[in-house]
């Protein structure tokens, strides 16, 4: 039986999530957590086959506590299920250490796929995020601004590109505004840009957002 904790801050999607998989006789959703905290807690707790890991719950994010766990318990295969596309946080995730990367508009036969090739000690990695992995392999290939960015700055890069707010930033990462602007300036100086934007434009033309 493949025990599967799922972490994901919306209830909605827990329950769908829980709902594909009921079908699945050799898989059982064991256990939930709504955020790092709870998930940390968790995996500490009592043993798993697998963690379902949504990458933009709010405070400390999918990211970071992909790296604790692989920190503590570098075997346990972790999917990374996100809203956004690979060509987004991709090749970010399996840098980190997650075992896959799939997009919650997945077909719930594609989840079921990407589980079992995971627990069975594969990669779940989609052609377009293959694609990018093969051109970052060629070195010759210079690489862009945002990928200098550190993991965070690149998630608040998003946000404020997609045009929200440093105060609606800081809400949806549990964040202090005044964090959220010591970001912002950092982004901007590394970016090169002086605006938001920019940053838009920036984000829109290398399909980041």
């Amino acid at each position: 039986m493949i025990k599967i904790l799922i972490a994901d801050d919306h209830p909605v999607v827990r329950q769908g999530l829980k709902q594909v998989l009921a079908d699945e006789p050799d898989m059982k959703v064991a256990g939930e957590a709504s955020n790092a905290n709870e998930l940390l807690e968790r995996v500490r707790r009592e043993p798993w086959n697998i963690v379902l890991l949504d990458i933009t719950m709010p405070g400390r994010g999918g990211l970071e506590v992909l790296k604790d766990i692989r920190r503590e318990h570098g075997k346990l295969p972790v999917l990374v299920l996100s809203m956004h596309p690979e060509d987004q946080f991709g090749l970010r995730v399996l840098k980190a250490g997650a075992d896959g990367y799939l997009t919650k508009d997945s077909a719930p036969e594609e989840l079921v796929k990407a589980i079992r090739k995971v627990c069975s000690g594969g990669k779940y990695i989609s052609p377009l995020l293959a694609e990018q992995l093969a051109i970052r392999l060629d070195f010759d290939e210079p690489r862009p601004p945002h990928e200098f960015l550190s993991d965070r700055e690149y998630q608040v890069m998003c946000l404020i590109a997609s045009g929200k707010r440093v105060g609606d930033v800081a809400k949806a990462l549990a964040l202090s505004v005044k964090t959220i602007s010591t970001y912002r300036l950092r982004i901007l100086e590394k970016m090169g840009a002086k605006t938001n934007a920019e940053l838009t434009r920036y984000a829109i033309e290398r399909g980041l957002i």
